[in-house]
């Protein structure tokens, strides 16, 4: 990291860096996760099959128009909001019942949420058991709109014990100025193992959350990081499921540019001849100049959603929500993906994107049959 001018910041940000409490916490290439735990784990049975699922739940914070990721100016929400979007993400958890849960943009202390551990209130109102955390932003104080404190990462949920949970730390942007680079988002894989009585082999499960706003080659490097992980679980006879928000659409995609669509009042885009402006980075609405980076994945592996059903507007999984969708379709792009190396279970994936006032992000969800 290069220098970072000091002297520039508020009083408030010097009072915190000449103290021995460090403003950001940064991470080792590899370090151990966070478990959690239910209060009353109980004895969960497996019947041969297991449902996994991914969801990115924006930080609990529905479709409220925050600032960032929509055309809101909302920074905070009330302790109310925050349990009323926390009690409908449990209450759809349990009517699907998933056997093991891939979050992303989970809060476990932030000022936004009204600093409610997330994972443990999941984990106290569903029938989950134990939990594997891994932080991708925590800061004491993000100088930047009234955010203030932030912790909110990746997690895996499971019914059954997670162990040798590891944190891998993915590249940062490089398109960024010393000074934010620092207070900015650090990604990671949230890679573990699930301990399942009855089950002849080790489950391994991998979480990821890409970057999103990078204008550099940062996402490219996220999700080569990514391949490596699973290539090495597969060159150890492992059997793994994997998934998460991978800010990528899909190979072939009719559309790669979602400008319009996400669009904010007072903007404006593509008044040029040879295309216009775009926002910064790709997941709002540029994915032109990416090439085919799940490709790789369909590929060697089993994807829960097969490459031709992506293109059905039912496994479209996000959207900005900018525009008025009345008009057009309400979700309009897949970002969000589960595969295994164990089976083909495409014919059992689902896509919930009926859940619109949840967050931006649709879950996905897959059932592995280990008696077939």
């Amino acid at each position: 990291m290069g220098k970072i001018v000091i002297n520039k910041l508020p009083f408030y940000f010097l009072v915190f860096f000449v103290s021995c409490r460090p403003l950001v916490t940064t991470f080792e290439d590899i370090e151990s996760a966070v478990y959690y735990e239910d209060a009353s784990p109980d004895s969960a049975e497996f019947d041969n099959t297991l449902m996994v699922m991914t969801w990115n739940i924006r930080f609990g914070a529905g479709r409220i128009p925050f600032f960032g990721d929509s055309c809101g100016d909302r920074v905070l929400m009330t302790e109310s909001e925050t349990m009323g979007y926390l009690n409908g993400i449990v209450s759809f958890i349990d009517s699907v019942k998933p056997d093991i849960l891939l979050l992303q943009e989970v809060d476990v202390s932030s000022k936004r949420s009204a600093y409610v551990n997330q994972i443990q209130y999941i984990l106290d109102h569903t029938y989950f058991n134990y939990g594997a955390y891994a932080s991708m932003w925590n800061t004491e104080m993000v100088p930047q709109a009234g955010l203030g404190k932030i912790n909110t990462g990746n997690a895996i949920l499971s019914r059954w014990e997670i162990t040798d949970a590891e944190r891998i730390q993915l590249s940062l942007r490089t398109d960024q100025d010393d000074l934010t680079q620092y207070f900015y988002i650090r990604r990671n894989i949230l890679k573990a193992k699930i301990n399942i009585l009855g089950l002849d082999t080790t489950l391994y499960v991998i979480n990821l959350h890409a970057t999103a706003f990078a204008t550099d080659d940062t996402k490219q490097k996220h999700i080569a990081k990514y391949k490596e992980v699973l290539d090495e679980l597969v060159d150890q006879g492992a059997v793994f499921v994997t998934g998460g928000d991978l800010n990528s659409i899909p190979p072939s995609t009719d559309s790669t540019d979602f400008c319009m669509e996400d669009i904010c009042s007072g903007e404006s885009f593509h008044t040029d001849a040879d295309g216009g402006p775009h926002r910064e980075g790709s997941y709002f609405n540029n994915f032109v100049g990416e090439p085919d980076l799940v490709q790789p994945f369909y590929d060697a592996f089993y994807p829960a959603i097969s490459l031709i059903s992506t293109q059905d507007t039912t496994h479209f999984t996000h959207s900005a929500w900018n525009t008025d969708y009345s008009q057009v379709e309400y979700w309009d792009r897949k970002l969000d993906y589960l595969f295994t190396n164990y089976q083909d279970w495409s014919s059992r994936g689902a896509t919930y994107n009926y859940i619109d006032n949840l967050s931006d992000h649709a879950p996905v969800s897959a059932i592995l049959n280990f008696s077939d």
